[in-house]
């Protein structure tokens, strides 16, 4: 993996949050497909079936539900972020990891957040994770105007922001067609997966962000 041949300070960790640095699979996703569900009900005013079959359409096609609304029906994506994303009892929602915080600190370098959710739930959940303070910078879907990986757009906003080059960075995801997308532009990758198989452009597979310091040093450092 390019990134580790370089000195510490010179690496940027490039971060996904919903199941990359959480678990966001056994409660935030049931409760926000609801809560889209129910915006294309009362946007569409189709019925329960028909919002799940429109969101998961839109999913499956462009990689977001926004993304496929903002092409076909010209949404407003500040108010469906809005609608789709509350979550009044988030703590008990965050499933996270004790070590992850020691995890983080032991990744030398520069390290960033950058999710496909709205600003005021990553924030949230990093907060709730207790790793805020351990990035730089984070971007969030506003940053990327609104497109989200595995579109290259917020990816060049970040490298561009930073004047960051790609060769020294690495995204951490759990999302092959992010990862994909990431290595077309010339980062390292690191796929949080426990899945067995791999991909030829995946240079690295954990199952936890945790085990990253140690694979790292493991392969070298």
């Amino acid at each position: 993996m390019r990134i580790g041949a370089l000195p510490p300070a010179r690496r940027v960790w490039i971060f996904d949050l919903d199941n990359t640095l959480h678990d966001a699979r056994p409660h935030i996703f049931p409760s926000m497909h609801a809560q889209m569900n129910a915006y294309l009900r009362r946007r569409f005013g189709v019925d329960e079936a028909g919002a799940d079959a429109m969101r998961r359409f839109f999913w499956q096609r462009y990689g977001t539900t926004l993304k496929g609304l903002m092409r076909h029906y010209d949404e407003d994506p500040r108010a469906f972020l809005r609608e789709t994303h509350r979550f009044p009892a988030l703590e008990a929602m965050v499933v996270g990891e004790n070590a992850l915080r020691h995890a983080l600190e032991r990744l030398a370098g520069t390290r960033l957040v950058f999710s496909n959710a709205p600003r005021h739930y990553v924030e949230d959940v990093l907060r709730l994770l207790g790793v805020a303070h351990l990035f730089h910078a984070v971007y969030t879907i506003e940053s990327a105007r609104y497109a989200a990986k595995p579109a290259l757009t917020g990816f060049r906003v970040l490298l561009r922001r930073h004047d960051f080059d790609p060769r020294r960075c690495a995204l951490v995801d759990d999302s092959l067609p992010n990862l994909r997308a990431a290595k077309r532009l010339g980062m390292s990758t690191v796929w949080v997966s426990a899945e067995p198989r791999s991909a030829p452009f995946v240079d690295l597979r954990v199952a936890s962000v945790v085990e990253l310091p140690r694979r790292l040093a493991r392969a070298g450092d």
